[in-house]
């Protein structure tokens, strides 16, 4: 398992790709295939009201949540590709130019 972790606008927000013999969660909207890669990652956008209050770059937003919706990879790379720019394309939604943002692969034992 590899937890991808992409920091900007002071704060961060990190998904998971499960590899190859791991058991990604099942819920609705999983992949139906057996993909060797599933990348699982929440998705939020920003809202005028209600939704829940953060910090970002010393303003406070409120953003409103998405379900996750894991998409399975035949490779490692397509899988890690699609990470990175869900995390970039998460941060531009509430205004952080994704050109700041700086991604990390953390890789971790799932036991």
């Amino acid at each position: 398992m590899l937890l991808v972790r992409g920091y900007g606008g002071g704060t961060a927000l990190t998904g998971t790709v499960f590899e190859r013999g791991e058991e990604p969660p099942t819920y609705k909207g999983a992949p139906d295939e057996d993909a060797p890669y599933v990348w699982v990652c929440d998705a939020f956008y920003e809202v005028e009201s209600g939704g829940t209050a953060m910090e970002l770059e010393e303003r406070e937003i409120r953003i409103a949540f998405e379900s996750p919706m894991p998409r399975g990879f035949e490779t490692r790379t397509q899988a890690l590709e699609a990470a990175d720019d869900h995390i970039k394309t998460q941060f531009a939604r509430i205004g952080v130019d994704p050109k700041s943002i700086e991604i990390e692969v953390v890789p971790t034992d799932p036991a």
